[in-house]
């Protein structure tokens, strides 16, 4: 069973204390971040996880310089460069009814971050990668503890960022060629942070709305691949207040997702 209460020993806690400036940013103080660096490790989602199961607080970051084991959605691998890039996950104890409104909380945090330190104002595509000129910036991927409680809700969700900061594979977006100045890993962490500060104020409705907004995905002539080399084509019409998205085919038939990689078809 893992422990809903903290630990107060950091020294159990995963990578050390972050080494830049960040802590006398006031955002960062005043939310509480206990922010976590490493220059190396297989996935910041699977040291948080178990970090979480051993009791850790709720807020931690953990930032990478690099990842050896990096996924996105479908298990597909995820490495960039060491230090180029944002690596990070944060976990969180106070989750909501619909424990996906977390992730969908870090993409519009990153959203807003890029809009404020790069000028960059991408596309949030569902569920949860973020386009430029329909070029990929970032990735999401959330993974929730066991559930606990009636109805069942998750003890703990850890949701891992990776951003396009200072590289790109082909065909995708980073903030350093799209910026007029250069961005540092750092600053897009802080207004990241403060962004999330933000938004957990917002209602769970509000930030259905918000994020239901600003999602470039509806309207869209879409193809969903889904597990088993199953797809989907037709008009996302929706996201639903479970985060399923809501397809209509061309045959009339409604399709409710909630898992899938979107391709969209103009």
């Amino acid at each position: 069973m893992d422990t809903p209460n903290a630990t107060s020993n950091d020294a159990n806690l995963p990578g050390v204390p972050h080494p830049v400036a960040i802590f006398r940013s006031e955002v960062v103080v005043t939310g509480g971040w206990n922010v976590r660096w490493t220059a190396s490790t297989g996935s910041t989602n699977d040291d948080l996880l178990a970090a979480a199961r051993a009791g850790a607080p709720d807020r931690l970051v953990l930032v990478a310089d690099h990842q050896t084991a990096g996924r996105g959605r479908l298990d597909r691998r995820w490495e960039a460069p060491s230090s180029e890039n944002l690596l990070v996950s944060v976990l969180f104890r106070n989750v909501p009814q619909y424990p996906h409104a977390l992730t969908h909380a870090v993409a519009l945090a990153a959203a807003e971050a890029s809009a404020r330190i790069a000028g960059v104002t991408p596309d949030v595509k569902w569920p949860n990668d973020l386009l430029v000129s329909g070029a990929k910036l970032a990735g999401i991927l959330s993974t929730a503890g066991p559930a606990q409680s009636v109805p069942p809700r998750p003890t703990f969700v850890v949701v891992g960022l990776g951003l396009n900061v200072g590289w790109a594979p082909d065909g995708a977006a980073c903030l350093s060629a799209l910026a007029p100045r250069a961005v540092g890993r750092d600053e897009v962490l802080v207004a990241l942070l403060g962004a999330l500060d933000e938004l957990s104020g917002l209602s769970d409705h509000e930030l259905h709305a918000r994020y239901r907004q600003g999602l470039s995905t509806i309207g869209r002539d879409v193809r969903v691949e889904l597990p088993n080399d199953r797809i989907v084509e037709g008009r996302a019409i929706d996201v639903e207040d479970d985060g399923r998205l809501v397809v209509l085919d061309s045959c009339g038939v409604t399709h409710r997702l909630d898992v899938g990689d979107v391709v969209h078809l103009r």
